[in-house]
């Protein structure tokens, strides 16, 4: 799937939260968009998930104008990991897993659906929690759950607000691996809100680095990771680290 953000802009009220961002993502691609906090990164994935509305500009799937696809399709196509979740208190993790596949079902639910969120489960590491209740699972468990959903929604286009927030350094590695894999396999498009630096080198093929509302820099990780952008954008001093794993960034001072 390719994703074209023209030239989108997002306004609560006066305040102008994103303004004439404009990037491409390609078919098997992850994109990580990196900023400060309040520099929009939230917005543009709730905004490409049709949470919120544009002010301007204009957002394609395909080479179609997104806001013309109607909501089902919209819902098979797009699948959304918000930072927060709301949950059935008296639902288990297959049943949470299960609402993933509601765009698909058009009657009753099928082996093929059942067998899509075991694998899910699976994907995620999660099969034992099958009969657990949300409330009985600790914050990153059900993060986990809320993106085997996803999964189990088998959409073209993952769009993840900082998916790794609630989880320790183990788990976050296996939730960017698994959706990395998953989209490269599927041909699928990925766009990742994530706060650290390292992580956006290390699982993006692009990273869009905002600044204010405003798109700063677009490329490789190579290129928008710099000790000149880190300084700029964050206020940090940092330097970069080659090893044999891959480039590493790290942080001095704040200035």
């Amino acid at each position: 799937m390719r994703v074209k953000l023209d030239g989108i802009s997002v306004k609560y009220g006066k305040y102008k939260a994103i303004e004439d961002v404009s990037f491409e993502v390609g078919p098997g691609e992850v994109v990580s968009i990196i900023g400060p906090n309040g520099s929009g990164k939230s917005t543009i994935i709730k905004s490409i998930a049709q949470i919120i509305q544009l002010a301007s500009g204009k957002i394609y799937i395909d080479g179609r104008d997104l806001s013309a696809i109607g909501l089902p399709e919209i819902a098979k196509m797009i699948g959304y990991v918000p930072q927060n979740f709301h949950y059935l208190f008296f639902s288990n993790v297959m049943e949470t897993v299960l609402l993933g596949r509601k765009p698909h079902i058009k009657w009753n639910v099928s082996q093929k659906d059942l067998d899509i969120v075991q694998k899910a489960l699976e994907n995620m590491g999660i099969t034992s929690m099958a009969g657990k209740f949300m409330d009985e699972l600790s914050g990153g468990e059900k993060q986990k759950v809320y993106i085997a959903r996803t999964l189990a929604q088998e959409p073209q286009l993952y769009l993840l607000d900082e998916p790794t927030s609630n989880l320790d350094l183990k788990h976050q590695i296996e939730v960017l691996e698994i959706t990395k894999k998953l989209t490269k396999d599927q041909g699928a498009s990925m766009i990742v809100a994530l706060h650290d630096l390292n992580l956006a080198m290390k699982y993006s093929d692009k990273v869009a680095m905002m600044q204010k509302g405003r798109l700063f820099a677009f490329g490789k990780p190579e290129d928008v990771l710099t000790v000149q952008n880190i300084n700029h954008v964050y206020g940090v001093e940092a330097v970069i680290v080659e090893s044999g794993y891959g480039r590493y960034i790290v942080p001095i001072r704040a200035k």
